[in-house]
């Protein structure tokens, strides 16, 4: 249970929705325990009645015998429906506050985890699969959720119900009592055993639904590679291979549940069966009457299905606590990339970058990407970095905004240390064109005014023709709001990069970070995006990271990458009088060749 305190803050969020709860149900059980009282009294009338006439010469001398029994049966059957009613009137009212505050708690916790997901750094998702975070934010929260509601809600109605029936059993007979409760402590040991099973098990099925839906997930992210070799038959073995084990997992946890409710029937009917027999020797020895006898059959058929949701509850506990288990592992999991409590350098950002000494290694592999990386950029300049793959020409890209902190050294950005700056507006005031271009499941316009709030659809097609797509998004279905399909599938490659420039633009940022963004493009489409970006960046600090040179924009400073530091930095023309990698990639590329 310790891992299920975390709900504490919620039950004192809606606590008087809570409390109120609890006053409902305590009202409905006991008009529910009225009723089996009245039930005895119209018994033991009748019996005392039928007892009365047969004394003074029997119900035939008694013409008035039939209405008057008729009568009083009448009114303890109108009193059994009265209770009834404001028993299931109470019952409506428990659930609308009980349940309802279930959802309202659900609600709050997935967008406290999907909230909490957003803060984690970048580190914190390559550890972690897709599917794995979507099951703890759909799932398990589910399971959490089914603890709040009717686990709790049966639990105190569970509660109210014992205290009240085995308070009205104990002021009609102890002996009575005591020996119709004698099979509950073995059914609190048998309980007590199997939970502990219940727990493990779901611990194990959870993760289990973690990893079948990593699977899916990454099926259908993935599904034009999976036609294209031809592997969907070999991609169906192992999502069945998966499914099995999560099916096995699940049937060992249904086999224990399977065994609460045939144990409960048995312990309710062993009641049943000693009640009759003590009860019929204390009414011969006129301790009790039969009224008490009926009574407390009744009694123990209504603990029937409380005793028997012990296992019920006790199932659900147990699985909510391995799910709120799962959840708080990623709650506690603290973000490494954050603001400053006193963030300096606010506002916009003259575009003064500075790499000194600058090392970094990927914390979770270990791989160096730069060792001791030093350069400048003054405000307005444009600088080129060129490299071969696995330079380290993105993650400067991804140190500048702060993706990662550095392992050595330090950036400094308009004479601040990179890490005393506010994250966000940092990150508001750089437009990012990364390598691995992404558009979400959203219309044209949509994605290009998601970095900037407030973009009309005019600007919208302003920026889009600065990256030459006006022309291509106005070929589709519904132009501007066409949908795009989940990661922009509809689209190809060329126009997603060019709508994720435009969106880039749309930022209207200080800085400017483009990620080999043109590697899909033509020449003729090349041509049309750098000539805009040769007049848009002309007051801008921009890095442009690429395997291409291109001759239309003029940059200030070039520097190449090599085995992870600076193996040549200077103008187009030192480099190419230097005879290096540079003046080697321009004579190939000025020859027409394909360089990788």
């Amino acid at each position: 249970m310790r891992h299920l305190a975390y709900l504490n803050k919620f039950f004192w969020k809606y606590r008087w929705r809570f409390l109120m709860g609890i006053v409902f149900v305590g009202l409905a059980n006991w008009f529910r325990v009225w009723q089996p009282k009245v039930i005895r009294d119209a018994l033991d009338t009748v019996i005392r009645q039928v007892k009365h006439y047969q004394e003074t010469g029997g119900i035939a001398a008694h013409p008035e015998a039939y209405r008057e029994l008729g009568t009083q049966i009448a009114w303890f059957g109108a009193g059994v429906i009265a209770l009834a009613l404001a028993m299931g009137l109470f019952m409506f009212f428990m659930r609308q506050t009980i349940i309802v505050m279930s959802r309202l708690i659900e609600y709050d916790m997935r967008k406290e985890l999907f909230a909490h997901y957003e803060k984690l750094d970048l580190a914190f998702f390559k550890r972690n699969s897709t599917g794995d975070l979507m099951s703890r934010i759909s799932e398990d929260v589910s399971k959490v959720r089914m603890f709040l509601g009717p686990t709790i809600l049966y639990g105190l109605d569970l509660t109210f119900l014992f205290v009240l029936t085995i308070s009205s059993m104990l002021r009609v007979n102890v002996t009575l009592t005591l020996w119709s409760l004698l099979p509950l402590p073995f059914l609190s040991i048998s309980i007590y055993w199997v939970s502990t099973m219940i727990n493990r098990r779901s611990e194990k099925i959870q993760q289990q639904l973690a990893v079948l839906t990593s699977t899916a997930q990454e099926v259908y992210s993935g599904i034009r590679v999976v036609k294209s070799y031809a592997q969907e038959e070999a991609m169906g073995r192992h999502f069945a291979v998966q499914s099995e084990e999560f099916r096995q997992k699940s049937l060992s946890l249904i086999r224990v549940d399977a065994f609460f409710y045939p144990l409960m029937l048995l312990m309710v009917g062993a009641s049943t069966i000693i009640t009759v027999y003590v009860g019929g020797l204390q009414a011969v020895k006129g301790n009790i009457t039969a009224g008490n006898i009926a009574e407390f059959v009744i009694y123990i058929n209504m603990l029937t299905w409380p005793v028997t949701a012990i296992g019920w509850i006790a199932s659900l506990t147990q699985q909510a606590a391995a799910s709120q288990k799962r959840i708080n592992e990623f709650l506690s999991t603290q973000p490494q990339i954050v603001s400053p409590a006193a963030p300096i350098g606010e506002g916009r950002l003259k575009g003064h970058i500075v790499f000194d000494n600058v090392t970094f290694v990927y914390p979770d592999t270990g791989i160096k990407a730069l060792e001791k990386v030093s350069f400048e950029v003054l405000p307005g300049e444009k600088l080129a970095i060129i490299g071969r793959t696995g330079s380290g020409k993105t993650t400067i890209a991804d140190l500048l905004v702060r993706m990662y902190d550095v392992t050595e050294g330090r950036i400094l950005l308009d004479g601040v240390d990179l890490r005393e700056h506010d994250l966000y507006q940092l990150r508001r005031h750089i437009g990012y064109v990364p390598q691995d271009m992404f558009l979400f499941s959203d219309t044209v316009w949509g994605n290009i005014a998601f970095g900037k709030d407030g973009i009309s659809q005019e600007e919208a097609e302003f920026f889009a023709k600065s990256a030459a797509v006006h022309d291509d998004i106005m070929g589709l279905p519904k132009g501007y709001e066409t949908l795009v399909g989940e990661r922009g599938v509809t689209l190809s490659g060329g126009q997603k990069q060019r709508i994720s420039i435009a969106r880039a633009f749309a930022k209207k940022p200080d800085i400017v970070l483009l990620d080999d963004c043109l590697s899909a493009v033509d020449t003729n489409t090349e041509s049309q995006i750098l000539g805009y970006l040769d007049q848009a960046l002309a007051d801008k600090t921009a890095i442009i990271i690429t395997h291409r040179i291109y001759g239309m924009l003029q940059f200030d400073k070039i520097i190449v990458l090599h085995d992870h530091g600076i193996s040549e930095a200077g103008t187009h023309e030192s480099l190419i009088a230097a005879g290096g990698y540079y003046a080697e990639l321009f004579e190939k590329q000025s020859a027409g060749e394909v360089v990788r």
